[in-house]
């Protein structure tokens, strides 16, 4: 075989979480397609996979307040929170069905228990944090969740937190002991380097996608530059994906397909504190989510997280927001202005229009000085010192942008957005949020999207690796708890039953 002019069965751009989410199911479902994974860096998950760049993660919607947001009734919307739990139960399953097959090692590698608690302080948060718990009370999804507005209660599951507090300030919370913390670049690296090992599958790092293009055929050619030896070459496959995280616009757009049209982005840039100091780390055990500030977009909420990262437990605050014109952490200044194109010059114009006071909260997070942050991060750690914090620039993320019906010219879309051609031959993934935690559920669709004439003879497989697949864990609560226990056990999330 030619290695610089190649034919494959699907092409996947991006050696991140989706990119191996999804070579992972195509491979169990047809194992003598030919799959070819393209990453311009040296290795798998460096961009927003990767654990110092994808600073939020193990989300199930347990303590993450924007998924239920208040409605002008005053009542609670708790659809999106349960939609995000239920993807969340879909991707333990894959993960746990990949360690029992032996796929995956080690999973106290990537996945790990820790509490996951909702803190809010002053009268209206704590009103909005109780109508909350009694909103989710009950469900089956959020079972086990505890609130308490007594604030020795609180100092034992968040003594940190409590340490220097006023103890006149209403102060709420909410706890789930059933959360978890996820590093998904290593989960990314140990699902890639599986990947590596089997018939049909090749992943070629340091190749770079420069262009890709639609045949007259309806195959897909894609131009790659491969930097070892700095050569070009061609590559053909009857469908591809983009999953390139900050980089899948320029790409997608370089596809020419109408769907690319009237889309933009903006690069938004995160930046945590980081605390390494044993003695703090020790005396906080969860991850912790408040309220985000007025007037600003859900990216903004504020939290606190143990990590446990390169063999240690550390501590994150966040996010502040920074900015770049690069659309990855290791893209080019470039990446804004040359994803500016005639057919999304006015989409991009108007979203500037309709959210200056975005930009004005951009603005005053690049003004802010490593004092401003601590202060910041004093709402959550009243004793925090500056000695033993240091700022982390994580992973870029791009605010998908694009004309829509509700939103009009110019609608900020938050979250991730598939986009897949008509003809079905070629999706990719966009947005902000790269989509970590409920990246299984993206992928069936997927699946879903571009390979309906497969999905009848791939059922019984599917069902095999997600024995939730085509049913409702919300409707079906034993099978949730079935679901539930199994993957905790696999996945080592509980202590054995003695």
């Amino acid at each position: 075989m030619n290695n610089n002019n190649t034919t494959t069965d699907v092409i996947l751009v991006g050696a991140g979480i989706v990119s191996a989410t999804l070579a992972t199911l195509l491979k169990k479902l047809e194992p003598e397609w030919h799959i070819t994974l393209f990453e311009k860096l040296d290795s798998a998950g460096q961009e927003s996979s990767n654990e110092w760049n994808n600073a939020g993660t193990g989300h199930a919607a347990l303590c993450e307040l924007n998924y239920t947001p208040e409605q002008p009734d005053g009542s609670l919307k708790t659809s999106r929170a349960v939609e995000i739990n239920e993807q969340f139960q879909i991707s333990r399953q894959l993960w746990a069905y990949l360690v029992d097959q032996g796929d995956l090692q080690r999973p106290e590698e990537f996945i790990r228990p820790l509490p996951h608690i909702s803190f809010v302080y002053g009268e209206d948060h704590v009103n909005f944090l109780k109508k909350r718990f009694e909103a989710l009370d009950g469900h089956p999804q959020f079972q086990g969740m505890e609130f308490s507005e007594d604030p020795e209660q609180i100092r034992q599951w968040i003594p940190l937190m409590m340490e220097g507090r006023d103890s006149d300030e209403p102060i709420a919370a909410t706890k789930v002991d059933h959360g978890t913390d996820i590093n998904f670049g290593e989960l990314t690296r140990q699902m890639l380097a599986n990947l590596e090992k089997q018939d049909n599958v090749e992943i070629r790092y340091n190749h770079s996608v420069n262009d890709i293009t639609q045949r007259k055929d309806g195959t897909w050619e894609v131009n790659v530059r491969n930097h070892e030896k700095e050569t070009l070459e061609e590559h053909t496959a009857s469908f591809a994906f983009i999953g390139a995280g900050g980089g899948a616009l320029p790409l997608l757009q370089k596809t020419r397909i109408p769907e690319s049209r009237h889309i933009g982005g903006f690069p938004i840039s995160g930046e945590f504190l980081v605390c390494d100091n044993p003695e703090v780390v020790q005396k906080h055990h969860s991850k912790v989510y408040g309220k985000e500030p007025e007037g600003t977009p859900p990216m903004t909420v504020p939290h606190l997280d143990r990590r446990h990262i390169e063999g240690k437990d550390t501590l994150l605050y966040g996010p502040f927001a920074g900015f770049t014109p690069k659309f990855l952490k290791q893209g080019s200044a470039l990446d804004l202005f040359g994803s500016v194109k005639p057919t999304n010059v006015l989409t991009m114009l108007a979203a500037g229009a309709k959210n200056t006071p975005l930009l004005k909260y951009l603005a005053q997070q690049l003004s802010m000085t490593k004092d401003n942050r601590m202060e910041e991060l004093r709402n959550f750690v009243p004793n925090a010192s500056s000695e033993d914090w240091e700022l982390l620039v994580a992973g870029q993320r791009v605010q998908l942008i694009e004309d829509t019906e509700e939103g009009g010219r110019g609608a900020l879309q938050f979250g991730t957005k598939l986009i897949h051609a008509e003809d079905r031959t070629m999706a990719a993934l966009l947005g902000e949020s790269p989509g970590a935690s409920v990246s299984v559920s993206i992928m069936l669709e997927v699946l879903n999207k571009c390979f309906p004439d497969h999905l009848e003879a791939w059922e019984p497989k599917l069902k095999e690796i997600l024995p939730s697949y085509g049913k409702s864990l919300e409707d079906n609560p034993e099978l949730l708890d079935m679901v539930h226990d199994s993957t905790s056990r696999t996945l080592r999330l509980t202590a054995p039953k003695v």
